[in-house]
């Protein structure tokens, strides 16, 4: 594939070009990985016959750490072999709502694109905001992200539905117990313009200005993008960056990856009409509690997985609820 790139004409079609310089990129940092691995594997060899020798307390200790984080990384591999979906390994844009609560799941919803981020550095993935919606008094109306690196879909797919948290209120006066509610929605990029067509005079451009917190305007600029796309009604809004032709970008790549999802969805309940099966949709399904009072606790309701530590949950420290789903899935298959 390296040599592909240097032939003369390979950046003629640019956008083929791209995704093949992205499944390039992918498969550089697996033999990397792997490579890395191997070589920390050979260390560690070395390391535990010189601890045998010279008996030193503090080399055993530094064996026990190291093998232990290569573990780690061979369980996380476990896992990624569980993803062989068509798009497990495409990047996750992922879009974040408030449900029920008013301005209590605003926020909450702001707390979620934080864990989300924060997920997504830990990880060492490239994370992009596409686009933010403010709430008029705190929070957002809705966010949209996009979540770049290996496995980056297959793993964040495990994500999608709704989320509770159970919490003291800051925005009621009397600082009572709230109870709010967010719907996290992940699709797949479309990174081939042939997956989906999409015909420009089936796209309706719109622009105006963007808000900030509390629904101050930002922007003198209408750069704002409103994109709707006549045929099924889909709209998409973008409005983080002051350039029009950014957030044009943005709303494209959305609306391409919520065409293919809808492409998909109708692809499975036909099979699934053939097979005489019903479709329970997710949406709407409550996939996880995050309790905050009166006692600490995040519960997975699909696989019973808990942390009786939410801090470090809404930290991004997500991990293990993941796995937890994924090999939920292996062995229910």
């Amino acid at each position: 594939m390296e040599l592909e790139t240097t032939v003369p004409g390979f950046w003629d079609d640019s956008r083929e070009a791209q995704r093949k310089m992205r499944q390039l990129g992918r498969l550089k940092d697996t033999v990397a990985m792997w490579r890395g691995l191997q070589e920390r594997s050979n260390n560690l060899i070395e390391l535990a016959e010189l601890a045998r020798e010279v008996q030193d307390d503090s080399l055993m200790e530094e064996l026990e750490e190291e093998g232990k984080d290569i573990s780690l990384i061979l369980g996380r591999e476990e896992i990624n072999l569980t993803l062989s979906g068509p798009y497990d390994d495409r990047s996750a844009i992922v879009t974040i709502q408030p449900g029920a609560g008013g301005t209590d799941s605003q926020d909450w919803a702001e707390m979620l694109v934080r864990m989300y981020t924060r997920w997504a550095e830990t990880t060492h993935r490239p994370v992009e905001v596409m686009d933010l919606s403010y709430g008029d008094e705190a929070g957002l109306r809705s966010a949209t992200l996009e979540i770049s690196g290996q496995y980056a879909f297959g793993l964040i797919s495990t994500e999608r539905g709704v989320h509770r948290l159970v919490r003291l209120s800051p925005f009621d006066p009397n600082h009572l117990r709230h109870t709010s509610f967010a719907v996290v929605e992940v699709m797949p990029s479309s990174e081939e313009e042939a997956e989906v067509a999409i015909r420009p005079e089936d796209i309706k451009l719109d622009f105006f200005r963007s808000s900030g917190p509390g629904g101050q305007n930002v922007q003198k600029v209408a750069s704002a993008v409103r994109l709707t796309h006549l045929p099924t009604g889909l709209v998409i809004n973008c409005q983080v960056e002051r350039s029009q032709h950014q957030n044009r970008e943005f709303a494209m790549r959305i609306l391409r990856a919520r065409l293919l999802a809808l492409q998909n969805e109708q692809r499975a309940q036909e099979v699934a009409r053939l097979k005489g099966e019903r479709i329970t949709p997710e949406f709407g399904n409550q996939i996880r509690s995050y309790v905050l009072h009166p006692y600490k606790s995040v519960k997975d309701h699909r696989t019973n997985h808990q942390s009786t530590n939410p801090d470090k949950v809404l930290d991004g420290e997500l991990d293990p609820f993941i796995q937890a789903y994924l090999m939920s899935q292996v062995g229910s298959g």
